[in-house]
């Protein structure tokens, strides 16, 4: 009698299971990665990659500037392209030159596709280099109208003292 009560049991309790989901492995990811995980990852490679260049020595950094460079001329896609636009907007180095590298991200950054984590990156840089231009503007500008203001105020000091008292 208990063996057919247990074996009940076992049956009811094997029933109720029987609604409940299986667990099972999530599916395999696709073996190639997406364009969006592939420039995910490149811009991430980018970001380490400007860090350790600028920590390098200045003959070091050199080295860096002409293997991008040489990238870039080789295969003048969107990657080598904010590459080398990246180091060369590299602040306190010898090469630094964010006109250029506005100029080399400007097509990559005004695209209207801009969705992609490269070209959003791209965009991030260009407005950043381009709010430091426009800094660097005023800034000389500033300096000229201060420059223009101490020369007036030297020419009235010479008056003064040339004229007879």
């Amino acid at each position: 009698m208990t063996r057919v009560a247990a074996a009940l049991a076992c049956t009811l309790i094997l029933a109720g299971c029987a609604d409940l989901p299986i667990w099972s492995p999530p599916p395999p990811k696709s073996a190639a990665p997406t364009r969006e995980e592939r420039e995910s990852r490149q811009v991430v490679e980018l970001i380490g990659y400007s860090q350790r260049v600028a920590a390098l020595q200045a003959d070091e950094q050199q080295r860096e500037l002409n293997a991008s460079s040489q990238i870039f001329s080789k295969e003048r896609g969107t990657y080598g392209r904010v590459r080398l636009a990246l180091l060369l907007s590299l602040p306190g180095t010898a090469f630094n030159d964010d006109a250029k590298a506005i100029g080399l991200l400007e097509p990559v950054a005004s695209t209207e596709a801009a969705s992609g984590p490269m070209q959003q990156f791209a965009g991030l840089l260009y407005a950043q280099i381009a709010e430091r231009l426009r800094e660097q503007r005023r800034a000389t500008q500033l300096k000229e109208q201060l420059d223009a203001l101490k020369d007036v105020e030297r020419k009235i000091m010479e008056r003064e003292q040339a004229r007879p008292r």
